[in-house]
């Protein structure tokens, strides 16, 4: 099981989050943290990875004990310029 870790945005950025979707993100996080099943690609142009979770969009790097979140939102065009 990896560690999960928010960076001050990320954390900021879950809590704007509806009760819902915060809930459906935490959950998605925990079983990937768990299992490393999801819907995960590496990003291209820039180092990290992007997890799918419905709509939400969840930007992070990891190493082989830490998953550290660096971006939580939905699918713009700007989910993936900000860093």
């Amino acid at each position: 099981m990896k560690t999960v870790v928010l960076t001050p945005s990320a954390a900021k950025d879950l809590d704007a989050l509806p009760r819902d979707a915060r809930e459906q993100v935490e959950a998605g996080l925990h079983r990937y943290a768990m299992t490393g099943q999801g819907d995960v690609k590496a990003l291209r142009g820039r180092e990290g990875f992007r997890l799918r979770i419905g709509s939400y969009r969840v930007i992070f790097d990891e190493d082989a004990t830490t998953i550290l979140a660096i971006y939580i939102g939905r699918r713009t065009t700007t989910s993936y310029k900000r860093s």
